[in-house]
């Protein structure tokens, strides 16, 4: 029988950071567990990086992921605010790395796409989806928890989806490597 594959699912945040474990058992994800990190309670930003290192590195050692899928930071206005959410991921991805966890990093459209069919869709509406495609019998209060299973179960889509070859650059390109199909 072979080993069920564990995800877990990462929605980084310095104020609050949402965590999701999904096992994909006979081709189907399974949700094992949803929780949160909220380091926000700390005034220190740098406190609030070794909390989430600490809870993280907890996370990888008490339900040894195989693979660790994690929300990218988009792009916004405010830079030190980017900066720090960038500083967050890196102290949870590097607890994954210190027990060979592989990482893998979807946009937030992409997620919600996987999710909901709309790439910009609600925090909201990607809980909703989840509670009714997976029966989850409450609505978590914190959606970043929503969010990070929503992450994991991006990752499993993703998995299953055949890469698209990136065989030609351009017509130029496409008749230079086929020169028989043009006349």
């Amino acid at each position: 029988m072979e080993k069920p594959l564990r995800i877990l699912g990462i929605d980084p945040g310095t104020t609050v950071t949402g965590y999701g474990l999904v096992e994909i058992r006979n081709k189907k994800p399974v949700i094992l567990h949803m929780g949160n990190i909220t380091p926000g309670k700390f005034k220190d930003h740098y406190q609030r990086l070794k909390v989430l290192h600490e809870r993280a590195l907890h996370l990888v050692e008490t339900y040894r992921p195989d693979v660790m899928a994690i929300e990218a930071p988009f792009y916004g206005k405010n830079v030190q605010s980017m900066l720090k959410l960038g500083r967050g991921q890196g102290v949870i991805m590097a607890a994954a790395l210190m027990h060979g966890v592989q990482i893998h990093e979807y946009a937030p459209l992409l997620v919600k796409q996987a999710i909901t069919g709309m790439g910009r869709a609600s925090k909201e509406q990607v809980a909703y989806f989840l509670q009714k495609v997976y029966d989850l019998k409450e609505m978590e209060s914190v959606l970043d928890e929503t969010d990070a299973v929503a992450v994991a179960i991006c990752h499993f889509i993703q998995l299953n989806k055949p890469q698209k070859s990136k065989e030609y650059k351009n017509w130029a390109d496409f008749i230079k490597k086929n020169p028989a199909k043009v006349k």
